[in-house]
Parts: C-alpha cells; sequence; structure tokens
C-alpha cells in the first residue's frame, strides 16, 4: 500500500514490491505511482557560498602550460658516503631518463650525502657561489642545458653563512637555476623504539614556499617532510600549480604507513599531479630509506611506482587530466568561502 501525506511532505511504502524496486531500472523519464513534488528541491546556489574567498588573495587560475603531455622520470638513486661518484652517478641517470624522453627529471632527497647529522656540515656546498663551491649544482645546470631538459635536481645540504639548509634547485633547459626551496619543515621525530631524527640539530628551516614557472609547467617544491603539511600543498594550488615535486626518503617506519597515502592525498584534495622521488634503499646505511618514488595523477591515483631498488621510472603527464577532473569535480566552486579561509601570507602581503 502507498501511503502520501495530505501536505505531500513525505512518502511511505508499505509493501516495497509495489514499485519493484530490485528489478525496475530508474531514470528521468519512468512514471512514479505517486507526485514527484514530494522529492523536489532547490538546492543552494554555489556563489552563496562566497567559493572565492575560500582563499585569501583568491586562487590564481590554472595557466596555459608550454607542454601539455609529456614524459617525467623519476631516478631512485643509491647513495654512497663517496661525493664524486655521487655525482657522477646522478648525471648517467639523469642522461639515461633523458634518452629514455623525459623532459622532466626529478632526483632523490639527499642524493650527493648520507642522510645524516653528522653528514650534513661534511657534504654541504654553497649554492650562491656555484662553480667549485657546489659541484652538484654544477652539474645540474650542465646537465639541463646540455640534454636540453627541466630538473629539480632532488636536495642537497646547502651552506650559506654560517646555516645549514636541506635545498632543491631547479633548472630550466638552458642550465640556468630557476629556483631554489629550502626545506619549510624540518624532520624532527621521535617514535621510541622505531625512528628517532632531529634535523634541527644541524638544518635550518626555510621561510619560502617555492613555486616556479618551467617548460613543463608551474612547479611546486617540497622536500620530504614538507608533504606531510596540506597547506603548502593548498597554497601551490592556489597559485596555480599543474604538478607538485617532493624529493623525500620516508624510513621504514612511516614510509609503509604514510608515503603513498600523503601523495594521493594532496593530488586528490588539490586535483593535479604529485611526483616524489626516493633515494634507493641501503640496509646498511644509518638512515634507510623507503623508497618507492611514485606519479600519482589529479585523481589521486597511483600511474606509475616501483620498490626500493634503485632504478629510473619513466612515466607520462598529461596536464588536460586535471583540467577534466576539476570539471568532474568541481571543488573550487564548492568551497565555503563563508566559513573558512586559506591565508597565502605571502601574497597578501606582497599586494
Amino acid at each position: 500500500m502507498l501511503t502520501i501525506s495530505k501536505n505531500l511532505t513525505f512518502i511511505t511504502l508499505s509493501r516495497p514490491s509495489l514499485l519493484n524496486l530490485n528489478h525496475t531500472p530508474f531514470n528521468s523519464t519512468t512514471k512514479l505511482p505517486f507526485p514527484t513534488k514530494a522529492f523536489s528541491f532547490t538546492p543552494m546556489a554555489s556563489s552563496s557560498y562566497n567559493p572565492e574567498q575560500a582563499r585569501a588573495p583568491p586562487a590564481l587560475p590554472l595557466p596555459v602550460p608550454p607542454l601539455s603531455k609529456f614524459k617525467i622520470g623519476l631516478c631512485q638513486l643509491s647513495v654512497t658516503n663517496d661525493k664524486e661518484r655521487n655525482i657522477v652517478h646522478a648525471r648517467k641517470a639523469i642522461e639515461e631518463a633523458a634518452e629514455k624522453g623525459a623532459k622532466l627529471v626529478l632526483l632523490p632527497e639527499i642524493w650527493n650525502s648520507p642522510y645524516s647529522n653528522d653528514c650534513f656540515p661534511v657534504y654541504a656546498e654553497d649554492i650562491d657561489a656555484g662553480g667549485d663551491a657546489s659541484p652538484s649544482t654544477a652539474m645540474l645546470s650542465e646537465a639541463a642545458r646540455v640534454l636540453k631538459i627541466t630538473i629539480v635536481g632532488g636536495s642537497i645540504p646547502e651552506r650559506s653563512g654560517d646555516k645549514l639548509y636541506n635545498a632543491c634547485c631547479v633548472f630550466g633547459a638552458d642550465g640556468k637555476l630557476k629556483a631554489k626551496h629550502r626545506k619549510i619543515h624540518l624532520f624532527d621525530i621521535d617514535i621510541p623504539g622505531k625512528i628517532t631524527f632531529i634535523e634541527s640539530k644541524t638544518l635550518t628551516a626555510g621561510q619560502t614556499p617555492t613555486i616556479v614557472d618551467t617548460d613543463v609547467g608551474r612547479i611546486g617544491i617540497g622536500i620530504c617532510y614538507d608533504l606531510r603539511f596540506q597547506e603548502l600543498a593548498m597554497i601551490y594550488a592556489a597559485r596555480g600549480a599543474h604538478l607538485l615535486c617532493y624529493p623525500g626518503a620516508f624510513n621504514m617506519t612511516t614510509g609503509p604507513l604514510h608515503w603513498e597515502l600523503l601523495q594521493r592525498a594532496r593530488a586528490a584534495d588539490n586535483q593535479l599531479y604529485v611526483a616524489t622521488c626516493s633515494p634507493a634503499r641501503d640496509t646498511e646505511s644509518g638512515y634507510v630509506a623507503w623508497g618507492h618514488s611514485t606519479l600519482v595523477g589529479p585523481f589521486g591515483e597511483v600511474l606509475a611506482t616501483t620498490e626500493h631498488e634503485e632504478t629510473i621510472i619513466i612515466a607520462e603527464i598529461d596536464y588536460s587530466t586535471v583540467e577534466l577532473r576539476r570539471t568532474n569535480l568541481p571543488l573550487q566552486k564548492q568551497r565555503r568561502g563563508d566559513l573558512y579561509q586559506l591565508v597565502d601570507v605571502q601574497r597578501l602581503n606582497s599586494k
């Protein structure tokens, strides 16, 4: 029996079989044996949510990239205590990735040095001085120029005055330094019986989010622990990033739990690509990296990944997918600027 209230505000079905709910397909042309007015509603217009106010200043439109489709190379490298060997080895990996068609190459975190507070001061380079004072970045600059590719150069220990930083340099296809990101969030962690590492014993935290326009699109840069802080990724997305690159070296405790999870979250939340690159695993070293360098698409899907051995991943990025996902799932138009707001302090103060 079908009962309809007098004022048409609800219905009850005493016999579900009346509508054959388990077998009758329902679509917009299906005729129901009761007035459909009972189900009508008017959704609140998204504009009344003030979505543009959810980002302060308002989010920038996604720029048209120089390339809409290209290959990225993730070089998961073994790292030794021989700095010269590490530099030569990284150069060979970059060349191999370029030979396989990569227009963008990403290196791991701290690829020229063991990952150790004791080693950071010894292996540190003066990036700003360049030349012999920074043989690692000199190699990256030359490789980018000769191969005509963009290189996100992982990270190395940087010496600047009396301070040390964990720094990532981005070189354009002309070999020029386009950006330098100093790790903003330092890896200070203590999980008793599992992992203890206090980067702040030797390193100083960076002060600036880094986003850079390159021949392969607008890229936001983070280093390892920066991946955990969604606010940084949100700022990059609001600044019009197509891709986020995180050289990183998660460990054997947090790696299995959080490495892929965080990458997929940053990609899905912001509807853009996320690329990570780790050192290969060395169980004999003082710090053992999880590995698993990965490329994640703007729907949070893992497009390419590896295990822990040394390898080079070549994968395709197609920026048209970003627009597609943002059309399918229009999060930017659905944010509640009337309830919350992300403030990009540097953009706001630069006005």
